[in-house]
């Protein structure tokens, strides 16, 4: 069912208070750290305190140069306040607007992780959507609500995209870091070493594609095993958009090309080591993406192009659902 115009209003509103809202916050987070003077030899020197125990680094004796950082830094915190605190406020309202329109959510822990994952700047550079959270998203470039009954389940899945600067920056825990910044009580899975989960045993699993396998710092706690599928889902154009969790909080979703995102779906659907509760629901998400995607997504083209690029194991997929879909149509006509 296609978007009706408020919601298409909703939905880009909440992409630019998003966008709006997000640059405050990073801005806001390289400012948490205060400044103030300290006596030092009975000479007052500025410094940068960085910690709740007062620790820092001096910028220099008390000179009219300090007293300007100083001026500067306070106008420059109280403004980016201001600004994050007001864009809010915004995204808070359109947020209530998009539940109230039945908009396709997201579980309010998974809205919470995705923020902190895009304020670390993770999102889209070494994370992405992989699991069903990521069909709120493709709704939302579908501007249209096909998903209905394929909500998330109490899971949360994210791929690893690779980022070799986190090591270099000395980032021992990138993702495991950034849950326990969201909740302190996710714990790693020590049988499924690849999974945390929370006191409330809501779970997130992290996967990884072979190729990225080396740019996951050794020091991360979650350790997932390379999976050749995965690499799939690196393929074509992301999707990127704004979506809501059930609490309506805000929340970027960068999910995989919906056709590689539905192909592996089908293909997994089709394989024995998958869960046997699972694979029923599968195959219905990638059938009815696959159609969304050729009659809603004019950006990913199901052409001869995109056939030529599948690997062995798509292409009979894919010719299975062309052919489906052809007998479909011919349906409707005779109908």
């Amino acid at each position: 069912m296609k978007f009706n115009d408020e919601q298409l209003r909703t939905v880009a509103n909440l992409a630019q208070y998003y966008g709006h809202w997000i640059d405050a916050a990073r801005e806001l987070r390289t400012l948490r750290h205060r400044m103030a003077w300290k006596v030092r030899r009975g000479r007052h020197y500025l410094y940068k305190i960085v910690d709740s125990h007062g620790s820092g680094s001096s910028l220099g004796p008390r000179s009219p140069k300090t007293e300007m950082i100083l001026t500067e830094f306070q106008a420059r915190k109280q403004a980016t306040l201001e600004r994050e605190k007001g864009s809010y406020a915004s995204l808070e309202t359109t947020c209530r607007m998009y539940r109230s329109l039945r908009l396709g959510a997201i579980a309010s822990q998974a809205a919470a992780i995705l923020r902190e994952a895009d304020l670390r700047g993770l999102l889209g550079s070494s994370l992405i959507v992989v699991g069903t959270s990521a069909m709120a998203a493709y709704e939302i470039e579908a501007l249209s609500r096909f998903a209905v009954g394929m909500d998330a389940t109490e899971d949360f899945d994210l791929a690893w995209a690779g980022n070799t600067a986190l090591a270099v920056k000395g980032i021992a825990a990138p993702v495991f870091g950034m849950l326990r910044a969201v909740d302190p009580t996710y714990t790693v899975n020590l049988e499924r070493t690849f999974q945390a989960r929370n006191k409330n045993a809501y779970e997130v699993e992290l996967l990884l594609a072979p190729s990225q396998a080396v740019s996951l710092p050794r020091t991360e706690p979650l350790r997932p095993t390379a999976l050749p599928e995965q690499e799939w889902l690196l393929e074509g154009t992301p999707v990127d958009q704004v979506v809501c969790g059930r609490d309506a909080t805000p929340a970027r979703i960068v999910a995989p090309d919906p056709r590689w995102f539905a192909l592996q779906k089908l293909w997994l659907a089709d394989q024995p080591k998958r869960n046997p509760a699972k694979r029923p629901k599968d195959r219905r998400q990638a059938e009815v993406l696959l159609d969304t995607v050729a009659t809603e997504m004019v950006r990913y083209p199901l052409d001869d192009a995109f056939e030529a690029s599948l690997p062995p194991e798509l292409k009979p997929l894919f010719a299975q659902w062309q052919e489906r879909s052809a007998a479909s149509l011919a349906r409707q006509r005779r109908w």
